[in-house]
């Protein structure tokens, strides 16, 4: 009997059941057999394109917080894994930044990464990654690869099989060694080695993989200045107000993560320097704490002696935060970025986003507010208007507010009003050295602002600033694109004897949603004339061009000139423009009443021809070249029958060309489409035909699409 004969039949208890460690022990052997120090599996989520982290080895899970959850098409290791169903190796740190640029930011540290899809041939389960120390050769060994590889083939197959006994694997705890908090002979192991620690003249600790202080000696209390049993069992930043710092705890995490050691100098107040060096395994970290000597050029100062209030964000967020606002892309996208990040951080409830525009505060965005009217009254209001709002955007200067009673004191008259939240700060939004909005954080309990939490809000406005001046011109640009775009194309078809049609414009989603694809109807002398054409290019130059040739048809059209003559003309006027652009064109006279049309081709698609009995096919034309090209050009023209109930599909290449697909087989598929459509109207038709395409859907270029059927 074949193995996979009897996997088919293997009984169910001989399978993996629900409460087994199944993933935490795959990943366990996976990272035992490569020499790994952490990693972790994600599964992909059952209703979403999303990733799911659902167990991680070797550190902290804090460590990837920002990648706990994360798209299928986000530019990381593990969804890279996962779209190209591949091994994804980064050697380094460099590497790290010219690939994945947003880890860099977060974890710039030196360390190496394997990505590996967990997939069987019909269906990809998730991804796991694992990460060796900087000291990693930078390629990956054959050895390793294989093991990868048959480790996540075996996983997939063990999840194919709790699938197919509709079980899943359950929540599992992630693979990190328990703090031993305790005495300091209990820690050791012996009491001897605890008396000879104690000798030593300078302070050691012990700290596990969350940097939670499991061993301190006599001499590292004392230097730090706090009693070794408020340190056992807390993070050494926590349990000392000068270490409450995101420079210090980045140092553990560059340790752990790295397998290097590493060190930083830190001012005990009032005046005492204290050296940290920390020691990394992978059960966690060993510091040697002494003084500090020639250190008088340092000019940093700590924080004074008094209990501080826990960071609002820690390092790993703040950089987090830092690289999501650099990606985004309109006004509105900064707004769900703050509300979907920020605010929780920060606690806050509710945030509107404001600007001005002349002379007036105007409402960017906003969440959080179960009444719309509360946030309306600030849209319009002057900016001499006394406001919290106004005051903020006009001087730069932040303004907080612990409690309604404080606001309506000094702003009575725009705030008499209840919004139903309870505190207030009004953040200046600073870009370039100039307010460009404020950001509003309300909170739904009176909220007392310490110093050092407006020095973060602070802070953090100055990184929504930067993110919002790029949107705020993004959307300028975006809006001036279709402006143009749609006063450059017809607003509405003529409607002429003889002829039904019907076009469709679609920009492409890349670059500025703008581009060179046109299209026009034109009654002449009782015939009619279409064109439809494409400048190469999707920018504002394009589609200047592009308004240019269009005029110019319907100029030589209007004239007199016959099709041959049409595109000549139009051919010696591109290349006087000096633009240095291309075109391609179809154009074409019809005359219902006689059944024919003339057609000039330069360097376009073909056109589909459907006739009355649903026959359809591929005209060959006679062309010339694009235009733009050679100023001797000729186009010579080829005449068609148009019976009666035929339809002529006219299109740019956006609408068939797209990755990985044959050109031929793309326009096959359009003319079966054509074939399948019988008599419906033509609006119908268009809309189908856009649906149904590929790369119509996936838009990396310009779709435009002109139907025209003759009618009786």
């Amino acid at each position: 009997m074949s193995d996979g004969h009897r996997s088919a039949q293997a009984p169910t208890s001989a399978r993996t059941r629900v409460g087994r460690p199944l993933l935490s022990l795959a990943l366990a052997s996976m990272m035992d057999e490569v020499h790994a120090h952490s990693g972790a599996v994600y599964l992909v989520a059952a209703d979403e394109p999303v990733l799911e982290m659902a167990v991680m080895a070797g550190l902290p899970r804090a460590f990837a917080a920002p990648w706990e959850r994360v798209g299928l098409s986000a530019p990381i290791p593990v969804a890279e894994a996962v779209r190209e169903r591949r091994l994804v190796w980064v050697g380094g740190e460099h590497e790290m930044a010219r690939r994945f640029p947003r880890i860099a930011v977060v974890l710039p540290y030196p360390f190496a990464l394997a990505a590996v899809p967990v997939a069987t041939s019909s269906k990809v389960y998730g991804a796991v990654f694992v990460t060796w120390p900087g000291s990693h050769p930078p390629d990956l060994s054959d050895r390793e690869r294989e093991h990868l590889i048959a480790a996540c083939g075996r996983l997939a197959v063990r999840l194919e099989r709790a699938v197919e006994d509709n079980v899943s694997p359950h929540a599992e705890p992630d693979l990190l060694g328990a703090a031993q908090v305790g005495s300091p002979a209990g820690t050791l192991g012996t009491v001897e080695a605890a008396r000879m620690v104690a000798r030593l003249p300078y302070g050691l600790c012990s700290l596990d993989l969350h940097g939670r202080i499991s061993f301190a000696n006599a001499a590292a209390a004392e230097l730090i200045g706090v009693p070794t049993s408020q340190l056992l069992g807390s993070q050494l930043w926590a349990a000392v107000p000068w270490l409450n710092d995101p420079v210090y705890e980045d140092r553990y995490r560059a340790a752990l993560l790295s397998q290097h050691s590493t060190s930083f100098v830190a001012l005990r107040p009032p005046g005492d320097w204290l050296s940290f060096r920390m020691y990394p395994s992978t059960t966690g970290l060993s510091v040697r704490v002494s003084r500090a000597r020639a250190v008088t050029d340092m000019n940093r100062s700590g924080p004074q002696p008094g209990d501080s209030p826990p960071r609002l964000v820690t390092i790993s967020q703040l950089l987090s935060l830092a690289g999501a606002l650099t990606e985004a892309v309109g006004v509105q996208d900064v707004v769900q970025l703050v509300a979907d990040e920020i605010a929780p951080a920060v606690g806050s409830q509710a945030l509107v986003v404001l600007g001005s525009r002349a002379g007036r505060l105007r409402v960017l965005g906003h969440r959080g507010y179960p009444d719309a009217h509360v946030v309306e009254r600030f849209d319009g209001l002057p900016l001499s208007e006394p406001t919290p709002g106004t005051h903020a955007l006009t001087t730069g200067v932040p303004a907080f507010f612990d409690s309604r009673e404080q606001l309506e004191r000094l702003y009575p008259r725009r705030h008499a009003t209840p919004d139903g939240f309870e505190a207030w700060a009004y953040l200046p939004l600073i870009a370039s050295g100039r307010p460009v909005g404020t950001c509003v954080l309300a909170y739904t309990e009176r909220h007392p602002f310490p110093a050092d939490e407006r020095a973060v809000l602070t802070s953090l406005g100055g990184l929504i600033a930067q993110a919002l001046e790029r949107a705020v011109l993004y959307d300028a640009k975006h809006q001036l694109a279709h402006g143009l775009q749609a006063a450059l194309l017809p607003h509405s078809l003529p409607s002429l004897p003889g002829i039904d049609a019907a076009a469709r414009y679609l920009p492409a989603t890349q670059g500025m949603d703008i581009g060179g694809d046109f299209y026009d109807l034109v009654p002449v002398d009782g015939l009619a004339a279409a064109v439809i054409g494409d400048v190469q290019g999707h920018n504002v130059t394009a589609a200047g061009l592009m308004g240019q040739i269009r005029t110019a048809v319907r100029a030589y059209t209007t004239v007199g000139q016959t099709p041959e003559e049409v595109m000549r003309s139009t051919n010696r006027l591109l290349i006087d423009l000096g633009a240095e652009l291309f075109a391609s064109c179809l154009y074409l006279r019809l005359d219902p009443r006689r059944g024919r049309a003339v057609m000039a081709r330069a360097g376009h698609p073909p056109p589909l021809l459907r006739r009355p009995d649903g026959r359809v096919r591929v005209l060959d034309l006679a062309g010339g070249p694009l235009l733009g090209i050679d100023s001797s050009a000729v186009y010579p023209t080829t005449e068609v029958d148009l019976a009666p109930g035929s339809v002529l599909a006219l299109y740019t290449d956006g609408l068939i060309e797209s990755p990985g697909v044959d050109i031929e087989d793309a326009l096959a598929g359009l003319g079966r489409q054509l074939a399948d459509a019988g008599d419906r109207p033509l609006d119908e038709l268009a809309d189908e035909l856009v649906r149904r395409s590929a790369a119509a859907r996936e838009r990396i270029d310009d779709v435009a699409l002109l139907l025209l059927r003759a009618c009786d």
